[in-house]
């Protein structure tokens, strides 16, 4: 196989902040790989909360480059079981993953939905992101993206506040994020009030290790809990039965496609929800996630929505979270 690594500065068209971080360009490495004429494309993007750069992704792949053109290619699955006895992040293992997957799919002229035998007749609409803001721009940004689910992005002082006044702006379903800044109590007094508000879930409302406060939370909450930060990888799903109602899976945190897919199934059988979100990811990463849609509850696949320019093309969504799929193989990327 041949591998070519591409670096890009994305840009957002708003500064997008949540409860420890905020900023308006995000760093973003794709990952090609070609083979009999085809080239698959992954993404993984940099996180300065797990320590991720896109100068790391690129040294730890460079390491293992001349590897990789050697490599015999035959399923995303045995090259991932290769990977992961490389000394390299999840982070670069996604994106390797996501092209090989989008290579496969490619080579095979089928889309991976099809490839794993689901159906696209019903699935999930994508929530849109309302980072955090003052009340007034959050209501701006609502009103200026009418849309039927919102993710809300929370962890100030005024929460409540904040969605008292969105909901007084809009009918859709809400869904709020902490990102780990509130303690249990808060959790659930505040489950209580923002039920009545009409919020569906609360996703990762306290620190990802405290799990104490999670068991309280799950027994008193009136609202079901998603884990985020708490469930990175496979070995994760099951420690959060207990604890909450539903997982988050991450991409670029698991290792890619091919973890995620691991991740569901345990999920399922021990009966939490499933839900894949994104980072601020191109299509790329987009057009990856939306082939996991028939075996998901929620999504959250809004980040090539939140991005001034995209650098490519694959799914698209369209007005109310209708999700088009190209005819093209894999995920059905090509870049710009």
């Amino acid at each position: 196989m041949d591998i070519q690594l591409k670096k890009y500065v994305l840009e957002l068209k708003h500064t997008f902040s949540i409860s420890r971080e905020s900023y308006d360009f995000q760093d973003s490495l794709i990952v090609c790989l070609s083979l009999d004429g085809k080239t698959g494309y992954g993404e993984a993007t940099s996180n300065p909360y797990y320590q991720i750069t896109t100068e790391k992704m690129i040294s730890e792949i460079n390491d293992i480059a001349d590897e990789l053109k050697n490599y015999t290619f035959t399923s995303p699955e045995d090259l991932y079981s290769w990977l992961t006895l490389k000394n390299i992040s999840n982070f670069s293992k996604c994106a390797i993953d996501l092209a090989a997957h989008d290579l496969y799919g490619k080579l095979l002229n089928q889309p991976l939905y099809k490839i794993w035998n689901t159906d696209i007749g019903h699935y999930p609409v994508t929530s849109y992101t309302i980072g955090i803001a003052s009340v007034e721009k959050m209501i701006e940004k609502l009103e200026a993206f009418p849309w039927p689910i919102y993710k809300i992005k929370l962890g100030t002082d005024r929460d409540i506040e904040i969605i008292r006044r969105l909901r007084a702006h809009s009918n859709a379903i809400f869904r709020v994020d902490a990102n780990c800044a509130w303690a249990p109590g808060e959790t659930v007094k505040n489950s209580f009030i923002l039920k009545e508000l009409g919020v569906e879930f609360i996703e990762q409302p306290l620190k990802a290790d405290n799990w104490e406060g999670y068991k309280t939370v799950y027994k008193e909450s009136a609202l079901p809990v998603i884990a985020d930060e708490s469930c990175i990888i496979a070995s994760d799903v099951e420690k959060c039965l207990g604890y909450f109602n539903g997982i988050n899976i991450k991409l670029t945190k698991c290792g890619g496609l091919t973890p995620a897919l691991q991740m569901i199934k345990t999920a399922k059988k021990s009966g939490l929800k499933t839900m894949v979100g994104c980072m601020t990811e191109s299509t790329v990463g987009i057009s990856a996630i939306a082939q996991l849609l028939p075996q998901l509850d929620y999504v959250d696949m809004d980040g090539a929505m939140l991005l001034k320019k995209d650098i490519a093309q694959g799914v698209r969504i369209e007005a109310k979270g209708k999700v088009i799929f190209p005819e093209l193989g894999g995920s059905g990327i090509t870049l710009n």
